[in-house]
């Protein structure tokens, strides 16, 4: 594992004890407000601050910042990411729709409600095998980019069949009969 993973893995570790305490002091009922207080206060200033620093940088240097695992992270907590929910998760599934293969003839996001949360459009494919499969694998692909997703929902549409396309054709040319051979007799006509 190199130095920067390692620093990665320590970080994702905090992260999850910081989860873990708050989730813990919340059960505390006056020492849990206090914590979230706390917690509150602490991610309005690092915000203000994160913003400003922001504000003074280049739009360059901010795509560069977002680029960064936990540097985007923080952008999107403080909803400082120079790109939108909207944009990150298309992205996402454009990356994705590669590996999909042959469960889906594309991926598409439907988009984003109010309530945060993303519906994707999943066309045509093999008819549900391994749907479960797909589905994490979309699930995963949109948290990765945008954890600010409150939930992801899957529309699985059919296969687009083409329509039957009737055509009118030009008239087919029938040779005209020679002079010398006589019409055939229309049946029943009276000459």
């Amino acid at each position: 594992m190199s130095d920067e993973e390692a620093a990665m893995d320590e970080l994702r570790q905090a992260e999850a004890r910081v989860e873990q305490l708050i989730a813990q002091l919340s059960t505390a009922p006056r020492v849990g407000e206090q914590a979230e207080e706390l917690v509150r206060l602490l991610m309005r200033l690092y915000g203000e601050g994160l913003a400003r620093a922001v504000a003074l940088l280049p739009a360059e240097a901010v795509r560069t910042l977002a680029a960064d695992d936990l540097l985007g992270s923080l952008l999107i907590l403080h909803d400082l990411h120079p790109r939108s929910t909207a944009e990150r998760v298309a992205e996402a599934l454009e990356q994705l729709r590669p590996f999909l293969g042959s469960h889906t003839d594309g991926i598409e996001l439907a988009g984003i409600d109010a309530s945060g949360r993303a519906t994707v459009r999943l066309h045509g494919g093999c008819g549900g095998c391994a749907s479960g499969t797909v589905e994490q694998a979309v699930e995963r692909a949109v948290r990765a980019v945008a954890p600010e997703v409150t939930g992801v929902r899957i529309e699985q549409l059919p296969p687009e069949r083409p329509l039957l396309q009737i055509g009118s054709r030009p008239p087919v040319e029938v040779p005209a009969a020679p002079a010398d051979v006589p019409a055939a007799p229309i049946p029943g006509a009276r000459l």
